[in-house]
């Protein structure tokens, strides 16, 4: 009798202590922006709601309507050139990582991190590429444009990912047309 009320209790111990540890979806988005508004701090990334004129090295501005999406134009491109149209196919090289002190990365920015770059179409939802490429390549507008940005998990990254996990970018683009 004395094993089977230790054992209850040992078992009741670990159930309470695992509901005491649950951590909601809430909690884990705020864990998120924490680590975003950590990560800026730490990079001393300057926020800006409009669009600058000089980005300066660690300008970042906010995209309007999507929390916690910030992006720092590193080179227009060939401005001379047509801008973006829905549809073209976007051949990018990107470089994504994970905004810890110690970041993870992945890396598919030159021919010798992959053999072919990324290639979708711009504003096919059915590419399966994650939402902020998608809106970022419309603000980047050009061939030959370069741009880092900051991507909360709700809108995706390159990677099948479950956890609620922010990244960063550094991402070049080329427009193919026919």
């Amino acid at each position: 009798m004395k094993k089977s009320v230790i054992y209850v209790l040992a078992v009741l111990a670990v159930v309470m202590s695992s509901c005491e540890s649950a951590t909601t979806y809430s909690d884990l988005l705020a864990k998120e922006k924490e680590l975003i508004q950590d990560y800026i701090k730490r990079e001393g990334i300057q926020i800006v709601d409009e669009v600058p004129a000089d980005w300066g090295e660690k300008i970042y501005c906010s995209v309007e309507g999507y929390d916690n999406l910030y992006y720092h134009m590193v080179s227009l491109g060939d401005t001379t050139s047509t801008p973006i149209d829905t549809y073209n196919t976007i051949v990018l090289r990107y470089r994504e990582y994970t905004l810890t002190t110690y970041p993870d990365t992945i890396s598919f920015w030159t021919t010798e991190d992959s053999t072919n770059p990324v290639e979708f179409r711009y504003y096919d939802t059915s590419t399966g590429v994650p939402t902020a490429w998608h809106i970022i390549v419309g603000l980047m507008k050009y061939s030959g444009s370069e741009c880092k940005f900051i991507c909360p998990s709700k809108l995706g990254s390159s990677t099948a990912n479950t956890n609620v996990t922010p990244y960063g970018y550094d991402m070049s683009i080329k427009i193919k047309r026919f």
